[in-house]
């Protein structure tokens, strides 16, 4: 039986809970612009199991790696460059380029792709009063990107909600290269001033570089949006502008998740812990955290009658707040000598609304706290919206904390050693879920899941300090590129994934199987399939060997995603595929029998046809082909036959001489092919439809002696596949004839077994364009 929900949770505590365990339907939070709000998200929960096997709603994507992000950190594409994975609404834009242009040429850079109206402010262009775009120098005298450095004191909410943003801004200025990599230092109001500035954002695995130029929203005079105390500071305004750019409008950043806005300032996976339902060790999660560099906020509920209301202790309901420190701080009272666990917090505000409770600035409780822990702790008495807390009063009174968990290269050396942190060892994969091939659907559909991608992780060495001798593991699923295409009608997907333990990977099927899955069951999982841009969980499992396996919730559904896993230790992970190789084809005819001898005859028959079509020179051009192959296959095409470009298609492949036609030796090559291709393609049309299905492809494939990984048959079905996941007959034979030249192509050029070929470009030119 399928283990409860309750025994599930106590079995994994340390996973975050996202929702009741089997609502049809539930609410989740996140930023309305002024507060949060409750948004109806579609919640799918994990059927029973039935006999012996657990029922898991996972869905899973074809997916290809991705090098670490120390490829991406430092580096980036511009918005919409080819690579970048954005499409630009116009031209690439190269900051370089522009400010030495406009530099030369004496001019100041406007920006044609986000432009100085009403159309950058909302996504109808509909305001409710005259704003008027200026810039820096039009606003103040000495306008300076940065004014005696910066800090987290310089972001200050204005009237766009988007308090979320501003939480993720405030964490980002704690950490100097960090800082540095979305705000460029490179830029300024000094001899280069051209009107043009450029942000860094991480975007599903890339850093992409976005130039705005510097006229913003003011309304008499006064900036609208975000700004700094300092009247002439504008990196945090013009920060602000650049991700409204990214996402299409200032209006976007109305309403969002502090989680979302961490992870595209820093390339991080982020988790959330709601108060009610937090592990017994939500400290040393958070304290871990804090040690790792991760960026932390929280948040309380709001009312419902009253727009970030302020509780009698201080606090603003609906209100995101910043982590800006975690400590177990030393403590001496007349009775006892211990240590405390407390937290620093910071209100975006950054006003003299604080915490007024216990362990606040003017707190007795400090008089416990020995003076050198005081100065050790930057203890200040200010109005800057900064307060300590005790875990106690964080857990009693706030009711959501948020955690985006740094990549390894986020921090420097200095960083590490000054600050005694820690880095997170991390792997990355990307993908998608494609219609009839990589796309299995959940558990529950058990036929299909097997097809999903697979991905192999081992973990071999504990945690230090782990008392269980345990791994700590993050799993991160996000979807890529939905949000850009809600306008379309696009939402979300229902994802989630699942993690199977494998006790001796060597005896596996690779990938697992149909029948591997009917008799295992998973180890950990996340708990609910929710359409969300990322499903995020933290497990704590024994050293050994694991298969993860991501979904949607549903077969059939299209979507890219990247997979990520954050662990305390070295992991190592790969794809749980099938190597691309050639094999030996599967048997289908037997030799004498009454099949064999009809075959026989009919390549008679088909040789006779031929000889009649070529004419003297023995040869046929693709028009010619077209009439062998439709009359050869009349059964198999249901009197369809062969498409004019799979005829060209197949000649290209085949013509060795490049004479545009193919001679007979040439044909008997092709038709051995497709003897075979018709007995492999009848038994693995289950239906008899004439055409196959995406799921049936890989088995069809293997058969005809090519073994094929999933982010190639997902290839394969873009190509040849119809609307309905479907490869008819002459597709099946172009598709299996493309991959037997391609690898027979490569090995002709590889030397001992060599990984990698080097062509010249009349090579790549002559291989690519005439196939």
């Amino acid at each position: 039986m399928n283990p409860s929900y309750q025994q599930y949770r106590n079995a994994y505590p340390e996973l975050p809970f996202m929702g009741a365990p089997c609502a049809s339907n539930g609410y989740g939070w996140h930023g309305n612009g002024y507060g949060w709000q409750l948004d109806p998200l579609k919640w799918t929960c994990p059927s029973g199991d039935t006999e012996s096997n657990e029922v898991v709603s996972e869905p899973i994507l074809s997916s290809q790696k991705v090098e670490g992000s120390h490829a991406w950190f430092g580096s980036g594409r511009s918005l919409g460059e080819s690579g970048s994975g954005i499409r630009a609404r116009g031209a690439v834009q190269d900051f370089y380029e522009l400010r030495d242009y406009h530099v030369d040429n004496g001019t100041l850079f406007e920006d044609p792709e986000f432009p100085a109206d009403s159309s950058s402010l909302t996504h109808n262009g509909r305001t409710d009063r005259h704003y008027e775009w200026l810039r820096p120098g039009e606003i103040v005298d000495d306008p300076q990107l940065f004014v005696e450095g910066y800090s987290r004191f310089d972001v200050q909410q204005g009237e766009l909600g988007d308090c979320w943003l501003l939480a993720a801004v405030a964490n980002l200025t704690l950490y100097r290269r960090l800082f540095f990599q979305i705000v460029p230092d490179d830029q300024g109001f000094d001899e280069k001033y051209a009107g043009i500035f450029h942000f860094r954002f991480w975007q599903y695995g890339r850093w992409i570089d976005v130039v705005i130029d510097d006229r913003l929203p003011t309304y008499r005079g006064q900036l609208v949006y975000l700004h700094s105390n300092e009247e002439n500071e504008f990196w945090s305004a013009l920060l602000e502008k650049a991700y409204a750019k990214l996402h299409g409008s200032y209006e976007a950043l109305k309403g969002g998740s502090t989680c979302e806005a961490m992870e595209d300032f820093t390339g991080g996976v982020t988790e959330m812990y709601e108060m009610k339902s937090s592990p017994p060790n939500l400290f040393k999660i958070i304290l871990k955290a804090y040690e790792r560099g991760s960026l932390m906020g929280c948040s309380l509920e709001p009312d419902p009658h009253v727009l970030e209301a302020e509780t009698p202790e201080g606090l603003i309901r609906g209100h995101a707040y910043s982590i800006t420190r975690v400590k177990y701080v030393d403590i001496r009272t007349p009775n006892t000598v211990g240590k405390i666990p407390l937290l620093r917090l910071r209100n975006p505000w950054g006003n003299e609304i604080e915490w007024n409770g216990p362990w606040s600035d003017q707190s007795p409780e400090w008089r416990f706290i020995p003076d050198y822990e005081k100065t050790n702790l930057g203890l200040t008495v200010d109005h800057d919206g900064e307060f300590w807390m005790s875990l106690k009063d964080f857990q009693n009174r706030f009711d959501r904390v948020e955690i985006c968990n740094l990549t390894p290269d986020s921090l420097t050396e200095e960083e590490i050693s000054r600050g005694n942190m820690k880095q997170w060892e991390m792997s990355v994969f990307e993908g998608e879920w494609v219609r009839g091939v990589s796309s299995g659907g959940c558990r529950n559909f058990l036929e299909t899941f097997p097809y999903n991608p697979q991905y192999r992780i081992t973990l071999t060495e504990i945690d230090d300090d782990d008392e269980d001798n345990k791994c700590t593991v993050i799993i991160a699923l996000l979807q890529k590129n939905r949000r850009s295409k809600k306008q379309r009608g696009v939402e979300f997907l229902s994802i989630g994934f699942a993690v199977f333990y494998l006790s001796d990977p060597s005896r596996v099927p690779k990938p697992l199987d149909l029948n591997y899955f009917k008799y295992n069951v998973s180890v950990a999982r996340s708990p609910s399939f929710i359409n969300l841009r990322e499903v995020t969980c933290r497990f704590r499992l024994p050293p050994g060997t694991y298969c993860i396996v991501p979904s949607t919730y549903e077969p059939n559904e299209e979507g890219e995603f990247l997979l990520r896993v954050f662990s305390e230790k070295k992991n190592n992970m790969e794809m749980f595929d099938d190597p691309v190789a050639i094999k030996a084809p599967v048997a289908t005819v037997a030799s004498a029998t009454p099949e064999k001898q009809a075959q026989d005859e009919k390549v008679d028959e088909v040789r006779q046809y031929f000889i009649q079509l070529a004419g003297d020179d023995m040869e046929i051009d693709w028009e010619e082909l077209k009439d062998v192959l439709d009359f050869a296959t009349r059964k198999e095409t249901a009197n369809h036959g062969f498409s004019r470009d799979v005829c060209k298609s197949i000649v290209a492949l085949l013509d060795a001489d490049h004479s545009g036609k193919l001679g007979f030796e040439e044909f008997k090559s092709l038709w051995s092919l497709i003897k075979n291709a018709k007995q492999i393609f009848a038994k693995h049309d289950k239906d008899s439809s004439g055409s196959l299905s995406g799921f049936e492809l890989r088995h069809a494939l293997n058969s005809c002696g090519y073994l094929l990984n999933t982010h190639v048959l997902n290839l394969l079905m873009h190509r040849y596949g119809n609307k309905k996941a479907e490869i008819a007959f002459d597709e099946f034979i172009l598709c299996a004839l493309k991959l037997k030249t391609m690898i027979e192509t490569f090995q002709r050029k590889t030397k001992g077994g060599a990984q990698a070929i080097t062509l010249s470009f009349d090579d790549w030119i002559e291989t690519t364009l005439y196939s």
